[in-house]
C-alpha cells in the first residue's frame, strides 16, 4: 500500500485533522512528526468534537497505531490530560498510541524562557507564539547541552541531569528577575519522574517500529502540524513556528527516509487565515473579514485567539505546494464563503510596480506587496448538504476549479462543513483542473 502525507499549505489551521481522521481507516499507522502542544487539530464525529494537540488525529480508530515521532516536542502534563480526556469519552489509547523515546520534553524553564523572549515590547508586533515553551525546547534540542528526551525521564541519571540544567537555567532566569529563577530541581525531578512513569507503557523506539513497518508493507499516513508558511526555514521568517512544518520536514521528524513517502496531499482553506504577527497580503481587516471569521469560527483551537482572515492567496499556496511536493489538493471550508456575492483570489503580487508570481523570501518585501486580485461571482446558497461535485452550485465548482488551475494541481477533496459526512471525495479530480 502507498504511504501518504497530509500537509497544511497556509499558516496552519487548515482543518488537516478532519482529513486525517477521514483517511485513517485506509492506513495501518498515523504519524505525527513535528510541532508540539502549540498545534490544534479538531475532529468532529457526529455530535462529538475532539480537540487534539499532541495525540495524532487517527486516535479514534482503534485498529490504527498512532505514533508521536522524534520530531515532536512533548509537554507530558498536556499529553496526559489529553489522554485522560479521550479515555473519559470512551477512547482507549492503551493499545494504539506510541510515543518516541527520542521526542524532546518541554520543562518549566522552557515556558519561562518563552515568556521572556516572546512577550512583545509596546508597539512591537507579536510573532504569535503560544508561550507554551515550544520554541525554547527546540532551541535546547539543537543546543544539545540542556535538552532532555522522553526516554531520559526513565533513566537512572535523570535527577543529576535536571540538577545541572536547573543550575544553569536559574542563573539565566534570575538575570531577568523572573519567578523562574527559583526552579527547584528536586521538585521538578520528582514531578517529571511521576509523569514519565505514567507515560512509560506508551514509550518505545518508534524509529525501529516505523522502519520495520514499512519494510513489511504496512501503510503510513503522515500528519503535519501547523502550515508550510510557518516552516522555520522556508516560511515567513521570523513569524514562523520552531520546526519544519512543510513537506521537507517529514523525513527528519518521522525517522523515515523520503523513499517511503508516495503521495502528498496539500490542505488549504478556500480563503486564508493566520494568527499573530507577520505580513498577510490578502488580509481583510473589514466587515468581510469579520464575516468570514464568525461564519468559519476562526478562533484558535489551542489559544482561542481570533484569527486574521483574508482572500485565498494563490501565490503563497503555489509556493508551499511546490515546496512540499504536493500531488493533490484538499480544499476545506468552502461553505464559509457561501453568503458572499463576490469572491476574490490573489493571483499575483506587485512589488515596486513590477508584477511577480514568486513568493518573496523576506518579510519586509512581503509586507510591501500589493495583491493582484481576480474576482469571481459567489453562489449564495447553502452547500453543507452536498455529497458530490454535481450537488455543488456551478459558481462554487468554478471557484474550486480556478484555484486548481492557478496551482496546477488537481483537487481530490472538497470539505463543505465540519462533520465527516460533509466531505466530497472527487473521483473526477482531474476534471477540476480542466
Amino acid at each position: 500500500m502507498s504511504n501518504l502525507c497530509v500537509i497544511g499549505l497556509q499558516w496552519g489551521d487548515e482543518a488537516k485533522g478532519k482529513l486525517v481522521d477521514l483517511m485513517t481507516e485506509r492506513f495501518d499507522i498515523v504519524v505525527r512528526y513535528q510541532g508540539g502542544a502549540n498545534a490544534g487539530h479538531t475532529v468532529v464525529d457526529g455530535d462529538q468534537t475532539y480537540k487534539l494537540h499532541l495525540v495524532p488525529s487517527g486516535i479514534l480508530n482503534q485498529s490504527v497505531t498512532n505514533v508521536v515521532a522524534p520530531g515532536v516536542v512533548l509537554h507530558p502534563e498536556t499529553l496526559l490530560g489529553e489522554i485522560r480526556g479521550l479515555q473519559e469519552r470512551g477512547v482507549d489509547v492503551a493499545n494504539n498510541l506510541m510515543l518516541s523515546e527520542r521526542a524532546h520534553v518541554v520543562f518549566p524553564w522552557h515556558v519561562e524562557e518563552d515568556k521572556i523572549s516572546n512577550t512583545p515590547e509596546p508597539g512591537e508586533e507579536s510573532i504569535g507564539t503560544t508561550l507554551r515553551g515550544i520554541g525554547p525546547c527546540y532551541r535546547d534540542k539543537v543546543g544539545r547541552k540542556h535538552a532532555l528526551r522522553l526516554g531520559d525521564l526513565l533513566r537512572d541519571d535523570f535527577a543529576e541531569r535536571v540538577q545541572q540544567i536547573c543550575q544553569y537555567k536559574n542563573r539565566f532566569l534570575k538575570e531577568f528577575g523572573t519567578e523562574g529563577g527559583t526552579l527547584d530541581a528536586a521538585e521538578i525531578t520528582a514531578h517529571y519522574r511521576e509523569l514519565g512513569q505514567q507515560l512509560a507503557p506508551l514509550v518505545a523506539d518508534t524509529n525501529h517500529f516505523l522502519l520495520d513497518a514499512v519494510e513489511q508493507g504496512k501503510s503510513v499516513l503522515f500528519e503535519g502540524a501547523q502550515g508550510a508558511l510557518l516552516d522555520v526555514d522556508h516560511g515567513t521568517y521570523p513569524y514562523v513556528t520552531s520546526s519544519n512544518s512543510s513537506g521537507v520536514g517529514v523525513p527528519s521528524g518521522s525517522g523515515l527516509p523520503p523513499r517511503w513517502i508516495h503521495k502528498v496531499i496539500g490542505v488549504a482553506k478556500c480563503y486564508s487565515t493566520r494568527v499573530g504577527g507577520g505580513p498577510f497580503p490578502t488580509e481583510l481587516d473589514n466587515d468581510i473579514g469579520e464575516h468570514i471569521r464568525q461564519l468559519g469560527k476562526e478562533f484558535g483551537t489551542t489559544t482561542g485567539r481570533p484569527r486574521r482572515c483574508g482572500w485565498f492567496d494563490a501565490v503563497a499556496v503555489r509556493y508551499t505546494a511546490r515546496l512540499s511536493g504536493v500531488d493533490a489538493l484538499s480544499m476545506m471550508m468552502l461553505d464559509v464563503l457561501s453568503e458572499l456575492e463576490e469572491i476574490k483570489i490573489c493571483t499575483a503580487y506587485k512589488i515596486d510596480g513590477k508584477l511577480v508570481t514568486d513568493f518573496p523570501s523576506h518579510v519586509d518585501d512581503l509586507r510591501d506587496v500589493e495583491p493582484v486580485y481576480e474576482s469571481m461571482p459567489g453562489w449564495q446558497q447553502d452547500v453543507t448538504g452536498a455529497r458530490s461535485v454535481d450537488d455543488l452550485p456551478e459558481n462554487a465548482v468554478n471557484y474550486v476549479r480556478r484555484i486548481s488551475q492557478l496551482l496546477g494541481i488537481p483537487v481530490e477533496v472538497i470539505s463543505i462543513g465540519p462533520d465527516r459526512v460533509q466531505t466530497i471525495f472527487c473521483e473526477e479530480a482531474v476534471s477540476l483542473v480542466g
